[in-house]
């Protein structure tokens, strides 16, 4: 944002944020949204965010207010960019660590070569099936409410692209890597896949979002330093 430039929030602004961690995507909407009703001294404000981020990973959000709401649905169909880490002889039901770990596998026959061996089956079209802890809707609930309860649902596989994923440092049992991938890609379920490709299990350790389209996380307001710009910066006579 260029100084001294101004959001239009009642008519529609796009905000790029740092999403920290262990908060849901939901919990920044909710939190710009009360400050900005604040702010502006409005009852009603339309904010939304474009692809949500696990409580467990941080990075970029696509925040949209006003008519600029009509805008999340092209945002989430751009490509996104991961850092992330994977453990390697473990897994858990989520596919990360907001679960316990379920079951342990020996590591001692993991080489880095068998690391990077496994790395071009996850590059281009690939089934997936998304993790039993997701938002995606079975009957009207969603997966997550269903694991919790102990209940097995039967998942389809989805076909998504993966633009490019590599390896970028090992540190048994850590395995860095960097991912570009389509709408709809689990980077969990990558994980988890990954585990499997190897004969072995893993889970997310770390997931951090860095670019979605042309929107980079370098260009991202951290959340406290957006609250007190709105807080500061904006009155209700300034958007009549």
């Amino acid at each position: 944002m260029e100084p001294g430039q101004k959001y239009n929030f009642k008519e529609g602004a796009t905000l790029l944020v740092d999403k920290p961690l262990e908060w849901t995507s939901f919990d920044v909407v909710n939190k710009i949204r009360y400050a900005l009703k604040k702010a502006l001294n409005v009852r009603k404000i339309k904010v939304g965010h474009a692809g949500t981020l696990d409580p467990l990973a941080t990075g970029l959000l696509i925040i949209c207010t006003g008519k600029f709401t009509k805008k999340i649905e092209t945002y989430q169909s751009q490509y996104k960019v991961y850092d992330g880490s994977i453990r390697l002889g473990a897994t858990t039901p989520s596919y990360d660590a907001e679960t316990a770990v379920n079951e342990i596998f020996p590591l001692e026959d993991i080489t880095s070569e068998m690391i990077y061996d496994a790395v071009p089956h996850f590059i281009g079209e690939i089934d997936q099936v998304p993790p039993m802890f997701s938002a995606i809707k079975v009957d009207g609930q969603p997966l997550y409410k269903k694991a919790r309860k102990g209940q097995e649902v039967k998942i389809k596989s989805r076909r998504v692209t993966i633009h490019d994923f590599k390896v970028t440092d090992i540190r048994f049992p850590e395995v860095d890597f960097e991912a570009k991938c389509s709408k709809g890609t689990y980077i969990r379920s990558l994980a988890y896949d990954f585990g499997q490709q190897l004969d072995n299990g893993a889970y997310l350790t770390k997931l951090r979002r860095t670019q979605i389209g042309e929107h980079a996380l370098t260009d991202a307001w951290q959340l406290d330093d957006l609250i007190a710009h709105i807080q500061e910066n904006y009155q209700p006579e300034e958007t009549e």
